[in-house]
């Protein structure tokens, strides 16, 4: 595990291959792989490397990292197929919003319509 990851985060020990994953794809600093509790016939996980708890613990000094994950999305997205028919990205911030791993991570979400307001 390197510095910039936590012993007691769950994505962090995913991303060091402690905890096996089922990873659709991976960069030089982030991952994807497929929730396990899947709400969509297609629901990722993008993870950063560094342990970041969420978007709100971002510093301006972060703005590549988010521009980075969101790039690693939409190549998730072609490699998977469903650029094409649409997809959702979804990111939590706090446990009311539905976060239970603090560690960022954005959803890929398709395969299906997805409503609106999403809940």
């Amino acid at each position: 595990m390197t510095t910039d990851q936590r012993d007691d985060c769950l994505f962090c020990r995913i991303y060091a291959g402690e905890i096996p994953a089922d990873k659709v794809a991976e960069g030089e600093d982030w991952m994807a792989f497929r929730d396990i509790d899947p709400q969509a016939p297609v629901h990722v996980l993008i993870i950063p490397r560094r342990h970041v708890e969420s978007v709100a613990a971002f510093e301006p000094e972060d703005a590549e990292l988010a521009g980075r994950l969101l790039l690693a999305a939409a190549e998730t997205a072609r490699r998977l197929g469903v650029e094409e028919d649409g997809y959702r990205l979804v990111t939590n911030r706090g446990e009311k919003a539905g976060q239970s791993v603090f560690h960022l991570h954005l959803h890929l979400l398709a395969g299906r319509r997805m409503n609106w307001p999403p809940g």
